[in-house]
């Protein structure tokens, strides 16, 4: 089943990535304004309740803890408010550089999370939803350091048809260093594929996403991460993930704009006037009144 998919996502793709028959129909999550349509949980708080200015959009771009110094990082999420399935979702970003005062805090490091829990399901003391993260980080000019890699939390994924049961895996992406925009895509197939691209070239691909492995780490499990109903999440390893929601993570000064997402789920019949060549995912479709 698994290479079927890969297959027909394959066949769905021209040579440079995209997908062809369709104009494809792509939806900007943010109306460049204000966070509508978006929630916020930072660690401690109630959804949509916090203290300080952590997300904030101006002209166009989202910023996330612009110009912060201290090192007293409250650990957030900003999440759309709509879960999703089969789809690409395309971004770009770029640090702002160093400015936290003290040098041995870990800096230029961020995230775009995806299939995750709902936020509303979040403890108050939950840093960190049950998700996927594609891993953002700079290069320090001081180091080889990828970007586009993958984080499992409270998750775990497969890689060639075996388990893998790192919490971070890295990509085979380069090193970017400082305030560059780079431009970055995910590709989501349901329970099924994942695919990481950075600035058009494919640096990570895993499958099987499902919950276990964990929370964050071996020393840091669903207890200590204040997992809220952390029994029910325990009794549910093994299960696979195919859908969540999309959030971005709060964590060093950072910049994204253009974030973008093509729903490949849909009508599959070719019938229909809603009909698009690119889906992938079958979803009910009533549209017999609609023929072309």
């Amino acid at each position: 089943m698994l290479n079927k998919l890969l297959i027909l996502c394959l066949n769905a793709y021209d040579a440079i990535g995209q997908m062809a028959q369709t104009k494809e129909e792509w939806v900007s999550l943010f109306n460049g304004k204000n966070l509508k349509g978006w929630d916020v949980k930072i660690a401690g708080n109630n959804l949509n309740i916090y203290k300080e200015k952590i997300f904030f959009v101006e002209k166009g771009i989202l910023k996330v803890y612009h110009n912060k110094q201290d090192n007293n990082t409250e650990i957030g999420h900003l999440f759309y408010s709509k879960p999703y399935s089969y789809y690409r979702l395309k971004f770009e970003y770029r640090f702002e550089g160093r400015h936290f005062q003290e040098e041995s805090v870990e800096t230029q490091y961020g995230g775009v999370v995806f299939h995750s829990q709902s936020p509303c399901s979040m403890g108050i003391d939950q840093s960190y939803p049950v998700c996927l993260e594609f891993q953002l980080l700079g290069g320090l000019n001081t180091e080889d350091r990828s970007t586009g890699n993958v984080c499992t939390i409270g998750t775990i994924v497969e890689m060639e048809g075996e388990i893998e049961p790192a919490h971070c895996i890295d990509s085979k992406s380069k090193t970017y260093d400082w305030t560059q925009w780079i431009k970055a895509e995910i590709l989501v197939l349901g329970d099924s594929i994942v695919t990481h691209i950075i600035d058009g070239d494919t640096v990570l691909q895993y499958e099987k996403p499902r919950i276990g492995g964990g929370f964050v780490s071996e020393e840091f499990d669903w207890i200590k991460g204040n997992v809220k109903n952390s029994e029910e999440w325990i009794e549910k390893e093994g299960t696979l993930l195919s859908m969540g929601f999309i959030g971005i993570q709060a964590h060093d000064p950072m910049e994204f704009k253009k974030v973008e997402l093509l729903n490949l789920s849909g009508c599959t019949n070719p019938s229909c006037k809603n009909y698009k060549s690119y889906y992938i995912q079958k979803e009910d479709c009533t549209c017999s009144l609609e023929l072309r």
